[in-house]
Parts: structure tokens; C-alpha cells; sequence
């Protein structure tokens, strides 16, 4: 047997070259910097690196080639824009991380050991969340790209193992963020053992791991129709645990309350674009011409997530599990967009990603200012009057919410617009009646906090607004910027999208 050696094209696998890179590079700051620039280090790394990335993945939208790994990924319109959408997500999410407050100063430390006492007390905060941080980047960039299911795999691992950690690096409640922490990676494990047995009945359907491969045999017939039903079914619990789609959804509230709050954010936004995305290309291009066996399926659990998310959030007495329920609910918006399996269902559940993204840090941002004397306050009874406290900052809240919630003037109301609109032109009536009537619902609880936060009197309990640093602040007002702009003038990125999101087999 004759070895072949592998042809790469580095130049279109440059952005996820790079982050590695700025990874790596993160792990010896941590190692020889002082303790002292450390953190200005790691934040400069970090913000090059994914600057950088963002800049080539630009200058390689042009590029005639599409295949840069032995046709193990494909770079075309649809990958390059979530790759683009991952990363100024992470850009937003970095300046939120780069308040190290949030993070225990030696996450290898017992809670509450004496060992931990001394780094608080001498300062030696570890900044390893960085380096973590542009580890699960580069596994995002992947994932959307991955063209067969052992990349898809591999990308699926790279991105989940850093947030795992990151999930138990709280500084407060230290338990909680390591039982947090714990059941995410768990189910995670569990998860990915179901993507690997799915995958494993599609090669025996199809003799072929790689996307193509697999449509070429569905449009033949040319294999046993039971493997490919089962290999779909299982490769769709992998997918739909990191959406967060019921009912693989029970980590979310859990790993969403435990975790920082910055990490929350990221993990939120970040994970969404790159799963979304790995199962848009999956079932607009591997599953296409099995539509019949996948969209039943996809369609129930779609509607189970819009009303069961909202159903519960409204029961919610904690704003990040509140807040979790929401993105459970959204996930259940999303897959109107993979059952729509059209060009305006691409192109809308590009835009919808990146534009709820956006506002998802910028919403778990704020949740961030509201503090006591012992951390972060999420019980939203102690949110009452906080537009009399702080009336930016109960302002800003409320216009996530409202976007959140789709209320016209925000990028929500275009995003849900186009993604019904799409799955309606496809004929899932169903599935977009019950996508409205889960926005009605889900409205009640968003205009539930504002009326909390605007209408009630304040209680004197120690609660008030801190800003941390001016990091944050940018954080939060790009948000904004961007959840307005793409809500008052979303015409020339819908165009940019139109024009570049086709999938290339």
C-alpha cells in the first residue's frame, strides 16, 4: 500500500491556524510571563489572534479553492460567514472575559482550601481562560466547515473540551460552577458516544464518511434504508445537545447558572453559530434527498423546544436560568430555519445566528454589573427598581429583551421575520404557527422583567450596579449598535449573505 501525502491549502485553513497559534502562545505566557503583565498579555494574544483570524477569513472569501484538507472541509459562502459570525462574537465575548473578577484565581485549588486563600491574597490570578477560549474558537471554526463525520467529530471534541473547563473556573459559588461543569461534560460525553454510533450506522448505509459520499448513496438508494434512519437519528442527539434543543436541553440551565457569567455569554452565542451551523451543512447537503425521513422529526422536536422553552421560563425566578430557557426557546427558532431546506432558510439562519449572538452577550453582559458585597445578584426579586438605580443599564437590558422577544426596531424581529418566513415557504405551516404563538408567550416574560425593573420601587437589600472596567462597557454598547443597526437597516447584510451562502458539495 503506497502512502499519499496529505495536501493541505494552508491559506484557506489560516484562520483556525492562527487562533491555534495564539492558543499555544497563550499556554507559555501562562507559563514564564510575570504574574504582573500577565493578564494585559494574554488579553492583547488573545484579541490579536482572533483580529487577525477575522481579517483572513475576509481576504479568503475570494478564493477559487474550496477544498483545503483532502476535501475534509469545504470553504465556501455559508462557512466563511459563520466562521466571520464565531468570531466577532468571540471578539464581543473577550472583552467580557478580560474582567477577571469573575474567574477563581486557581481553578486547581479545592474551594475554600488554604491554597486558594493564598492566591486570592497575593493576587496570582491564572489567566488560562484565554488560551481556553481560542481553543474552543478554533474548534467553531471547524465544525461549520467539516465535510465529513470524522472532521465533524474531531471539531465537535476540540470545541467542547475547553468550554467544559471553562464552565468551573467561577470564582464565586465554586461548587456550583464545578458541578456545573461536571454534568456538562458528562452529557456531553454521553452525547458525542451517540454522534459516534450515529456515524457508524451512516458508513455502514452509505460506505462513506464524508458528506458527499452519503448523498450520492441516499439518491442511489444503494443501502439499507434501517441504517440510514437509525445513523440519522443518533447523529441528531450529538447536534441537538449543543443547541440546546429539548430534550437534550437539561444542562442548559445548569451549566448556564453555574458558569461565569462571561463564559455563560460566549458558550451561549459562540456554540449556537457553530452547531447551527455544522447541521445546516449536514442536512442541506448530506441529507437533502432523505428530507422525508429527518423532517417529521426535526419538526416535532422544533415545536417541543419553542413552547416548552418559553413555557418554563416564565417560572423562572433567576435570571440566568431564565435567560437559559430563552435560548432553549430560540434553538426551537432555529431549526425552523434546517426545516426550511431552502436558499431563504440558509440565508436567514445565517443572519438570525449572528444577530442573536450578539445580543446574547450583550444580555449576559448586564447581568454582570447587577452585584452585592458577594458577587453577581441573579435573583430577579432583587432586580426590582433598577431602572431607578441605573436607568443605562435597566435600559440596555430591556432592549436585549426586546429583541429577545422579536419586537420590531430590533435585529430579533428581522431574524424571526425571515426564518418563519422561510420555513413557510416551505410548507411547514405547523411549525411556524408555533413559532408565533411561542414568541406571544415568551413576550409575556421579557416584558415581565422590564415592567420589574421600571415599574417597581427599589429595595434598599445592597444591590447595585458596578462597572468592572471599560471593557465591559464596550461590550455591551457594540451589542447594541449592532442589535439596532441590524434591526433599523439590515439590507446590506442580508444581501451579503444572499449573495455568498451557497453550499458547495
Amino acid at each position: 500500500m503506497e502512502f499519499v501525502a496529505p495536501v493541505l491549502n494552508y491559506t484557506l485553513l489560516s484562520p483556525i491556524l492562527i487562533l491555534l497559534g495564539g492558543a499555544l502562545i497563550g499556554v507559555l505566557v501562562e507559563a514564564f510571563v510575570s504574574k504582573a503583565l500577565r493578564p494585559i498579555t494574554q488579553l492583547s494574544v488573545t484579541l490579536g489572534s482572533l483580529v487577525l483570524a477575522l481579517v483572513q477569513v475576509w481576504r479568503i472569501h475570494n478564493e477559487s479553492s474550496t477544498s483545503a484538507a483532502m476535501s475534509s472541509v469545504t470553504i465556501d459562502g455559508p462557512g466563511l460567514l459563520l466562521q466571520a459570525s464565531i468570531i466577532i462574537i468571540s471578539i464581543i465575548s473577550v472583552f467580557l472575559i478580560a474582567d477577571t473578577e469573575q474567574f477563581t484565581a486557581l481553578a486547581a485549588a479545592l474551594p475554600g482550601s488554604d491554597e486558594e486563600r493564598h492566591a486570592l491574597q497575593t493576587g496570582n490570578q491564572v489567566t488560562e481562560v484565554y488560551p481556553l477560549t481560542l481553543f474552543a474558537v478554533s474548534g467553531m471554526l471547524v465544525f461549520p466547515i467539516a465535510s465529513d463525520l470524522i472532521t465533524l467529530f474531531v471539531a465537535l471534541e476540540m470545541l467542547s473540551l475547553p468550554l467544559y473547563l471553562m464552565a468551573g473556573l467561577s470564582r464565586r459559588r465554586r461548587l456550583a460552577s464545578q458541578e456545573s461543569a461536571l454534568k456538562y461534560f458528562l452529557l456531553g460525553a454521553f452525547s458525542s458516544a451517540f454522534f459516534l454510533f450515529g456515524a457508524a450506522f451512516i458508513y455502514g448505509f452509505a460506505s462513506s464518511v464524508t458528506f458527499s459520499g452519503i448523498h450520492d448513496a441516499i439518491a442511489n438508494a444503494s443501502g439499507n434504508d434501517v441504517f440510514l434512519l437509525i445513523g440519522i437519528a443518533f447523529l441528531s442527539v450529538g447536534l441537538l445537545f449543543k443547541v440546546g434543543a429539548v430534550p437534550f436541553h437539561a444542562w442548559s440551565p445548569d451549566v448556564y447558572q453555574g458558569a461565569p457569567t462571561p463564559v455563560t455569554a460566549f458558550m451561549a452565542a459562540a456554540t449556537k453559530v457553530a452547531a447551527f451551523g455544522a447541521m445546516l451543512r449536514i442536512f442541506y447537503t448530506a441529507f437533502a434527498n432523505a428530507e422525508w425521513s429527518w423532517t417529521p422529526m426535526l419538526s416535532l422536536i422544533a415545536i417541543i423546544t419553542m413552547v416548552f422553552g418559553s413555557l418554563v421560563a416564565i417560572a423562572q425566578r433567576d435570571v440566568k436560568r431564565m435567560l437559559a430557557y430563552s435560548s432553549i426557546a430560540h434553538a426551537g427558532f432555529l431549526l425552523s430555519g434546517v426545516i426550511a431546506l431552502n436558499k431563504a432558510g440558509l440565508d436567514a439562519s445565517i443572519f438570525y445566528l449572528f444577530a442573536y449572538g450578539v445580543a446574547t452577550v450583550g444580555g449576559f453582559a448586564i447581568v454582570t454589573l447587577v452585584r452585592d458585597a458577594a458577587g453577581e445578584v441573579t435573583d430577579l426579586n432583587r432586580w426590582k427598581g433598577l431602572g431607578k438605580r441605573s436607568p443605562w443599564v435597566a435600559s440596555s437590558f430591556a432592549f436585549f429583551l426586546l429583541a429577545f422577544a422579536g419586537i420590531p426596531l430590533t435585529s430579533g424581529f428581522i431574524g424571526k421575520f425571515s426564518i418563519f418566513s422561510a420555513a413557510y415557504e416551505s410548507g411547514a405551516t405547523g411549525v411556524v404557527i408555533a413559532g408565533v404563538l411561542s414568541s406571544a408567550i415568551a413576550a409575556f416574560f421579557y416584558i415581565r422583567v422590564i415592567v420589574l425593573m421600571f415599574f417597581t420601587d427599589p429595595i434598599e437589600d445592597g444591590t447595585s450596579v458596578e462597572i468592572p472596567s471599560s471593557l465591559t462597557q464596550l461590550t455591551i454598547v457594540i451589542s447594541l449598535l449592532v442589535t439596532f443597526v441590524l434591526g433599523v437597516f439590515p439590507a446590506p447584510l442580508l444581501n451579503f449573505i444572499t449573495n455568498l451562502a451557497t453550499f458547495l458539495r
